[in-house]
């Protein structure tokens, strides 16, 4: 038997400490680790990687504090486009959905398109279609909306910027004479993830993201492309990675770090070390991922200021961290 443990993370970026008051960042962390806590009870009970990782993000995706269904940020248009991706490491299926706005969970649509199997990846209408069929829930376009985020899209839009989900406020607050909000937006990406494995050695990664603050309507960055954002492999690891998208498409990131451990014989550490503070700054790429081996070993690499993340290993409390 396998101790369980399970990673998670809520974004990564420019997450200065001057930024972040004791009560916000009491806050944050706190909801990493009633989120892991939850997820860590499931695994505990006897739970599958597979659920562990979904209630995680599902948890995530509720909590307007991230960028990731209700919170999420906002198109150039002003509307929502979210995605989400799940992977089984048992059998390496996969699903995964892009470029909805009307899903709750974007998470739980992804695993149905696991589960049900014809395809890895719908998009849009499609995906939001199949939902509908499977009887999961939707709710009105404005739920993912907050002040903040609205106020966020018009300060970017007026300067005529495509930011990354933390770039956003940090524009909000020097216009208006304010110092940074906690999150530090305007230097971070959003996204959240968690990956598990269970007792019984198997393992799972889950992603999900609302993109970028006044993004191209119709763009999609790494979260929900298998490979890309998320991987998971029960013989090597399973990853979740938070970032420029567009660099973590190029460069293969969450596969590469199966790849590394494969190929070349990497540990889990090594691997995703390689992949966060060389292959991706080689590209331009900012960010990082959290993984776990069949061991379970944890990575939890970045290669920016901070990185919202949390793990837990068996019965041991949860661990939070922002900084380094």
């Amino acid at each position: 038997m396998t101790l369980p443990a399970l990673a998670l993370h809520g974004g990564a970026g420019t997450i200065t400490a001057a930024s972040l008051s004791a009560q916000d960042a009491r806050g944050y962390r706190q909801a990493l680790h009633d989120i892991a806590a939850a997820a860590q009870a499931l695994l505990l009970e006897g739970g599958s990687a597979l659920d562990a990782v979904c209630l995680a993000v599902q948890m995530l995706e509720d909590c307007p504090l991230f960028n990731a269904g209700h919170g999420a940020v906002f198109t150039h248009a002003a509307t929502h486009e979210l995605d989400a991706a799940v992977m089984d490491g048992r059998d390496l299926r996969a699903g995964a959905i892009a470029g909805v706005s009307r899903l709750r969970n974007p998470v739980h649509t992804a695993r149905a398109v696991m589960e049900d199997g014809a395809h890895v990846l719908l998009a849009g209408a499609g995906a939001e279609a199949f939902a509908q069929e499977r009887g999961l829930t939707f709710v009105d376009p404005a739920y993912f909306s907050t002040p903040m985020r609205r106020e966020q899209l018009e300060r970017v839009r007026a300067a005529g910027r495509v930011v990354l989900d933390h770039d956003g406020a940090s524009a909000v607050a020097e216009a208006s004479g304010k110092p940074r909000t906690p999150l530090d937006e305007d230097r971070k990406m959003g996204t959240v993830g968690a990956v598990a494995v269970d007792r019984h050695g198997h393992l799972a990664a889950a992603t999900s993201t609302g993109g970028m603050t006044n993004k191209r309507v119709g763009r999609i960055g790494d979260s929900p492309l298998i490979g890309a954002g998320t991987y998971a492999d029960d013989r090597y690891a399973a990853i979740s990675c938070t970032g420029s998208g567009e660099m973590f498409i190029r460069a293969a990131a969450a596969y590469d770090v199966c790849a590394r451990m494969r190929y070349a014989g990497q540990s889990l550490t090594e691997a995703a070390d390689a992949v966060v503070h060389q292959s991706l700054p080689a590209l331009g790429g900012t960010g990082g991922l959290i993984a776990v081996d069949r061991h379970g070993n944890l990575a939890l690499p970045f290669n920016t200021e901070g990185m919202y993340r949390a793990h837990v290993r068996g019965a041991d409390a949860p661990v939070t961290a922002i900084h380094r």
